[in-house]
């Protein structure tokens, strides 16, 4: 007679030290790096020729006498030795206040918030596209033989060399000055999103592209997928069953970096196709010197970082059991 039914057995603190440790660790990187980002943008802003204070009496053009600019040196404390400066700076970070733009004279919180809806969602699609056709080509170079996977190849590696001006320009000339298709400039609507979309997917998918179909061919030379061939299962269960969860984890890990990519292409792309974004406002921040506006940008780029790492090291964690015991 089988004996009582029991309960399952709870996590003990050994099975859950792993992910507090990691918990720990991931608090105290964002921590870290919030602070390396926030100590090398002060103080590289500042090695720019010019004077931060015309700024924020209306810029270089403004021809402020030298009383105005006095005064807001003062009034910004811009008269301060710099390591006064960085420490006072410092301090209200810590507050979570990071102060007021020099040349927009309104919160940097409020700044930023205006724009930074536009490119999430320009990064956000951008990393979808990228990841679409960097599985297309990945499959198709894997299951079509030697001479797809030479060609893919080649196309993986000339999508990663092209610069983001230059492939923005040629899509402009084809498909808005030759084919007349889409506007050339970024417009409200799906339409204003679709060159700028893919200016920022086509070089990231090379280099996605590149990594999937490496870890296509080992999956499909596996044991696992050796094994399920033997069981009966057909080409197209096995690449997509076994094979490319496989080949996904490698992926999935580069998202951090991919984001990190987009948000850097995006002050080209928001540029060239005059969409508003906090790309195009931190390079116009840093042409004015905006301090406290280039940092907050710099600053909340790294937290969105931080958590899109976090995210992916949790889906890795999710699809590859093996690393649930790691720290």
């Amino acid at each position: 007679m089988a004996g009582p039914l029991t309960a399952a057995p709870a996590a003990t603190p050994t099975a859950r030290r792993p992910w507090l440790a990691w918990t720990l660790l991931r608090l105290g990187g964002v921590i870290f790096v919030l602070w390396a980002v926030s100590t090398v943008t002060f103080f590289a802003i500042r090695l720019i020729p010019g004077d931060p204070a015309e700024a924020i009496v209306g810029g270089p053009g403004s021809q402020a006498s030298a009383a105005a600019l006095q005064a807001a040196r003062v009034e910004y404390g811009l008269d301060q030795p710099l390591f006064v400066q960085y420490l006072r700076y410092l301090g209200h970070l810590a507050t979570g206040d990071l102060g007021r733009s020099y040349a927009l004279h309104e919160s940097v919180f409020a700044a930023i918030g205006e724009n930074i809806g536009g490119t999430l969602l320009l990064a956000a699609c951008s990393l979808l596209a990228a990841g679409l056709i960097a599985i297309a080509l990945a499959a198709w170079s894997v299951r079509a033989g030697r001479v797809a996977s030479a060609v893919g190849s080649v196309l993986e590696i000339v999508a990663a060399a092209v610069p983001h001006f230059w492939l923005a320009i040629c899509l402009i000339l084809l498909f808005s000055t030759g084919l007349g298709w889409l506007p050339p400039v970024s417009v409200p609507g799906p339409a204003g999103l679709v060159l700028p979309v893919l200016t920022l997917a086509i070089p990231l998918s090379g280099f996605l592209g590149q990594v999937m179909r490496e870890s296509l061919l080992d999956a499909m030379a596996s044991p696992f997928v050796l094994s399920a061939r033997t069981r009966g299962e057909g080409a197209t269960g096995l690449f997509w069953r076994h094979a490319l969860r496989h080949a996904a984890i490698p992926a999935i890990g580069l998202a951090g970096w991919a984001f990190g990519s987009l948000i850097s292409g995006a002050v080209v792309v928001e540029t060239i196709f005059a969409r508003a974004g906090i790309g195009r406002s931190l390079l116009s921040a840093v042409q004015q010197r905006d301090v406290p506006l280039v940092v907050g940008v710099v600053i909340v780029v790294a937290a969105c970082y931080m958590f899109v790492t976090t995210l992916t090291d949790l889906a890795d964690r999710i699809v590859d059991p093996r690393l649930r015991s790691v720290r």
